[in-house]
């Protein structure tokens, strides 16, 4: 049994790579030319030069080498994802799409209004609980809640409010 699992996972790692590639990388002289510049100047972003090696490495066009995924990442040291989505990105999107970082769509919500950000500060700028040489965070946070202005904050949320207030 051991031998049969041993023959198939060497079978499974020997044509990983080898499969027929969907997403095919194929640059024009002028792409890989600016490529091969940033990569040997290498004065951009550590992500942006490792896409671009990528990129050199996977081009399937004339002259390229047309190196397969597993020599891709034994190759730049990088996970098998980063290589997929590398060449995925190129070719539906552009070269410059794969070279810059989208920006973040996300919104975050805002845990405290502007009311409560106001009680923080005033709070914080007034006496300590008894008992106390002076607020924590936590203390403040827990203030918060207590009198109703926020359901929960996070002390990290309360430094950060502090920080930008002061």
């Amino acid at each position: 049994m051991l031998s049969f699992v041993q023959s198939f996972m060497e079978d499974r790692f020997a044509t990983e790579g080898v499969m027929e590639k969907r997403y095919r990388v194929t640059l024009t002289a002028e792409e890989r030319q600016e490529l091969q510049a940033m990569v040997s100047a290498g004065k951009a972003a550590a992500r942006k030069l490792t896409r671009a090696r990528v990129l050199l490495l996977a081009d399937q066009a004339e002259g390229g080498p047309a190196k397969s995924d597993p020599e891709i990442r034994e190759a730049l040291r990088c996970g098998r994802a980063t290589v997929e989505r590398v060449r995925k990105q190129f070719v539906e999107e552009c070269l410059e799409h794969v070279l810059q970082p989208k920006p973040s769509t996300r919104v975050y919500e805002r845990r405290l209004d502007g009311k409560a950000e106001a009680y923080l500060v005033a709070t914080a700028c007034g006496a300590p609980p008894q008992g106390r040489s002076r607020w924590t965070l936590r203390l403040l946070g827990d203030r918060l809640v207590t009198l109703g202005h926020v359901e929960s904050v996070s002390h990290e949320t309360v430094r950060r409010t502090l920080k930008k207030t002061t």
